[in-house]
């Protein structure tokens, strides 16, 4: 072997060790992006479904505050209809009918509104919204998260295999897959994008 191929042996290692190396740079950085992406996934999951639950369990209280104040609409109606049916009753007895028909009648306004404890129709039913908005927008944020981790998948299997292979066009193609995942990544905590097939 003469000393000019034992150089170029020499150099042509040397590029296979820069190559192996960036590669392998390169898969730690998609390792990182991969566990990051696994982490707002899941965070998306778990706060779609938390706050569906928190919806559904707000429209319950809101159905159940429906339920009672028609039930005090009902009752005073009937005790203002028996006030009226009954002339035979004495000032008294009317005196604390129409004082308990106003009482559920205040009932029933209290149940519409009560912004000191937020526990009215109308604040429950903001509230309800406020949680189906928030489990939207976690749902709108899982599929690009989905989508990134499979990305940075194979972008990590593609660049493994130009190491094996010593493709390094390979490894571009595994880069450029990758560098979709991140952009993927990075949508689904901003949602800054929407695109139109992961809507």
């Amino acid at each position: 072997m003469k000393a000019e191929d034992a150089a170029d042996l020499m150099d042509q290692e040397r590029q296979n060790d820069r190559f192996k190396q960036r590669a392998a740079v390169g898969i730690a950085i998609l390792a990182m992006l991969l566990a990051i992406t696994g982490l707002g996934g899941a965070n998306a999951g778990k706060e779609a479904t938390n706050n569906n639950i928190y919806a559904s369990n707000t429209f319950a209280f809101y159905q159940a505050k429906n339920i009672r104040q028609t039930d005090f609409n009902l009752a005073a109606d009937a005790i203002e209809l028996a006030f009226l049916q009954d002339a035979g009753l004495g000032a008294e007895a009317k005196a604390a009918l129409k004082a308990k028909a106003d009482a559920y009648r205040k009932t029933v306004a209290r149940y519409e509104s009560e912004p000191e404890t937020r526990e009215g129709k109308k604040e429950l039913l903001a509230k309800a919204k406020e949680f189906e908005n928030k489990r939207d927008h976690a749902l709108k944020q899982d599929p690009y998260f989905d989508y990134a981790e499979a990305l940075l998948q194979i972008a990590i299997v593609l660049i493994s295999v130009s190491i094996v292979a010593t493709l390094p066009w390979l490894a571009m193609v595994g880069g450029v897959v990758g560098a979709a995942g991140a952009l993927l990544t990075l949508n689904g905590y901003t949602l800054a994008v929407e695109l139109p097939f992961l809507a």
